[in-house]
C-alpha cells in the first residue's frame, strides 16, 4: 500500500481547481501568486435545458407552424372533417315531375248544418226531442212560454174587433145615406117628369093664349127650380160618396194592418214552439226545463244527412294561392286515399290561419264519422319536371342555401351553394347548383360545424 504525500495531494487539487490556460508546474514563476489569489474558491455551474425563455420560444414557433398549416389547408381544400359513412344518408339528385303540395289537417263536419235559434224568448216548458235523435221537417223540439207576448196578442185582438165594428158601422151609415139620397133623387126625377109635362102643356096653351102668363110662369119656375135642385143634390151626393169612400178605405187599411199585427203576433206565439226546419239528426241541444232564454239564443243544431265535409285551417302565407275547386288528396283512410276539392275559402284570418271547406269528389269514406281528423295534401301547382332532392335533416342547418355533394370517387363530399325553389311533402325543388345524377348528403349537419369537406371513412 503506497501513500501520497500531502504536497502531492495539494498539487493535484490545485491542478483541478486551476483556471483554464494556467499551469501549476513548478517552472511557472507565477504559480504561487495565482493560488494565493483565491483560485480555490471558483466552481463551474451546470446550465438548465428547459428554461422559461426557451419554452416560450418553442410555443411561439409551434403556434406559427399551426397557423401556417391552417392557412394552407383553407387555401387548398378548406376545413376537412372525417365522418363515418354508415351514419350518413346519401340521396340521388333526380329530374322528375314535381308538384307543390301543402300539408293540412281538418275535422269532419256535416255538409249542411241548420242552427236552432230562439226567435222569441221565454221559459222552457216542454222538451219533445232529445239530443242525438233524428227529426223530420216541422217536428216540435221544445216549447217556450211568454206571458207578455200572450197579453199583447189579447190586446191586439180586442183592438182588431173594435176596429172591425167601427168599419161595419161606417159602412152601414154610408149605405143608409146612399139609400136616402137615391130615394130623394127618385122623387125629384118623378116631380121633374111631372112638371115637365105640365110645363109643355102650359106652354102650348099659353102660345094659343088659352092660359094667363102668370099661370104659365108659375109652372115654368117650379120646373126650373126642381131641375136645378136635382143637379145640386146629385153633385153633393157624389162628393159625399167620395169622402165616405176615402173614409172607408182608411178604416179598411187600419183593419188590414191590425189583421197583419194579429197574424204576426200569432206567428210569434207559434215561434214559442221550436220546430225542426229540416229533416236530419239533432246533434246538439242546449236546453233544460224551466230555463229562461232570450231571443236569439242558440239551442243547438240539426245535421242534414246528405254527406260530410272537411273543415281545415291553412297557414295565412298561402291565402292568395288557395281557390275554390283546388284539388287535395287525403292520407290513407282505411288503406285508401280519397280525392277532395276546395268548396269554400273563408277570408278571415285568425291566429295566422284561415279556414277552408273541402268536399269528397266521389263517395266519402264509409267509415268516416263526424269530428274525425283527416290529414291531406293540398295541391298548389300543376305537375312539372324539375331537379329535386329528397327532404332531410340538412335543411335545418343550411336553410336550403348549400349542401354536401358526394364526389364521383365516393371518398368525400364537398360543400356547394345551391338555390332552392318550392317544396312538397317529400322533395325540394333545386333551381341552381345541382345536376341530375349527382349524389348529396341529406342527413342532419348539426355535428359537421359547416366543414368544407367531409372525408368518408
Amino acid at each position: 500500500m503506497s501513500t501520497e504525500s500531502p504536497s502531492a495531494k495539494r498539487s493535484s487539487l490545485d491542478t483541478l481547481l486551476a483556471p483554464r490556460g494556467t499551469s501549476t508546474g513548478g517552472d511557472s514563476p507565477s504559480g504561487p501568486q495565482s493560488r494565493g489569489g483565491g483560485e480555490g474558491m471558483d466552481r463551474k455551474l451546470e446550465k438548465k435545458t428547459w428554461t422559461p425563455k426557451r419554452i416560450g420560444m418553442i410555443a411561439v414557433i409551434l403556434a406559427f407552424i399551426a397557423l401556417v398549416i391552417w392557412g394552407l389547408s383553407t387555401t387548398t381544400g378548406g376545413r376537412k372533417l372525417n365522418v363515418e359513412l354508415e351514419r350518413l344518408s346519401i340521396s340521388d339528385v333526380t329530374f322528375e315531375p314535381f308538384q307543390e303540395m301543402v300539408p293540412g289537417t281538418g275535422n269532419v263536419e256535416p255538409r249542411t248544418i241548420h242552427f236552432l235559434d230562439a226567435v222569441e224568448g221565454g221559459r222552457i216548458e216542454e222538451i219533445f226531442i232529445l239530443e242525438g235523435e233524428e227529426v223530420i221537417e216541422g217536428q216540435p223540439i221544445l216549447r217556450l212560454s211568454n206571458p207578455t207576448l200572450q197579453l199583447s196578442l189579447l190586446q191586439t185582438e180586442t183592438q182588431r174587433i173594435e176596429q172591425n165594428n167601427r168599419l161595419e158601422d161606417t159602412r152601414f151609415r154610408v149605405e143608409q145615406n146612399n139609400l136616402s139620397m137615391q130615394q130623394q133623387l127618385a122623387d125629384m126625377d118623378y116631380n121633374i117628369k111631372r112638371l115637365k109635362r105640365d110645363h109643355d102643356r102650359n106652354e102650348a096653351l099659353y102660345e094659343r093664349q088659352l092660359i094667363s102668363l102668370a099661370e104659365y110662369e108659375a109652372t115654368k119656375d117650379e120646373y126650373d127650380y126642381l131641375f136645378n135642385r136635382r143637379a145640386l143634390t146629385l153633385r153633393a151626393y157624389q162628393q159625399d160618396s167620395l169622402r165616405q169612400r176615402i173614409q172607408i178605405d182608411q178604416m179598411e187599411g187600419a183593419v188590414a194592418r191590425m189583421e197583419q199585427n194579429f197574424t204576426i203576433i200569432n206567428q210569434r206565439l207559434d215561434n214559442l214552439t221550436l220546430r225542426a226546419p229540416v229533416a236530419g239528426q239533432l246533434s246538439q241541444l242546449n236546453a233544460e226545463l224551466g230555463q229562461l232564454k232570450t231571443s236569439g239564443f242558440r239551442f243547438g243544431q240539426i245535421d242534414v244527412l246528405d254527406g260530410v265535409k272537411v273543415r281545415a285551417g291553412i297557414d295565412e302565407f298561402h291565402i292568395s294561392r288557395v281557390q275554390r275547386g283546388q284539388r287535395a288528396l287525403t292520407n290513407a283512410i282505411a288503406g285508401q286515399e280519397y280525392e277532395m276539392i276546395v268548396r269554400r275559402v273563408y277570408p278571415e284570418v285568425v291566429n295566422s290561419r284561415f279556414e277552408i271547406d273541402l268536399d269528397f269528389v266521389n263517395e266519402s269514406p264509409p267509415t268516416i264519422r263526424r269530428g274525425q281528423t283527416v290529414r291531406f295534401r293540398l295541391e298548389m301547382s300543376d305537375p312539372a319536371d324539375a331537379v329535386v332532392v329528397p327532404q332531410g335533416g340538412f335543411f335545418q342547418t343550411t336553410g336550403g342555401n348549400w349542401i354536401y355533394v358526394v364526389d364521383p370517387s365516393g371518398e368525400f363530399a364537398e360543400k356547394r351553394a345551391i338555390r332552392r325553389g318550392r317544396k312538397n311533402l317529400e322533395v325540394y325543388e333545386v333551381l341552381e347548383g345541382l345536376q341530375p345524377g349527382e349524389r348529396v348528403v341529406t342527413s342532419s349537419y348539426d355535428t359537421f360545424n359547416e366543414a368544407d369537406r367531409l372525408v368518408f371513412k
